[in-house]
């Protein structure tokens, strides 16, 4: 089963979107819900600038975690 992504979740991207520049493990910020299992994601630079601001679905984001899972 597919982990829930959240609004400010901090996500990678699990294919390329070539018509954007961007490759797959890119990471963004998820900035808006916009329907079911349709995410609007921020990719910055390192300058917090950004770069790309584009739709995408669920199946094409991997949420990234920075804390020790609790026991499941």
């Amino acid at each position: 089963m597919r982990e829930q992504i959240q609004l400010l979740d901090v996500v990678a991207l699990t294919e390329d979107v070539p018509e954007r520049q961007l490759r797959r493990g890119q990471v963004g910020t998820v900035v808006e819900v916009l329907a079911p299992e349709v995410y609007e994601v921020e990719f910055v630079d390192n300058e917090g600038r950004t770069y790309a601001l584009l739709p995408l679905r669920a199946e094409q984001l991997l949420v990234l975690h920075y804390q020790p899972a609790e026991a499941f």
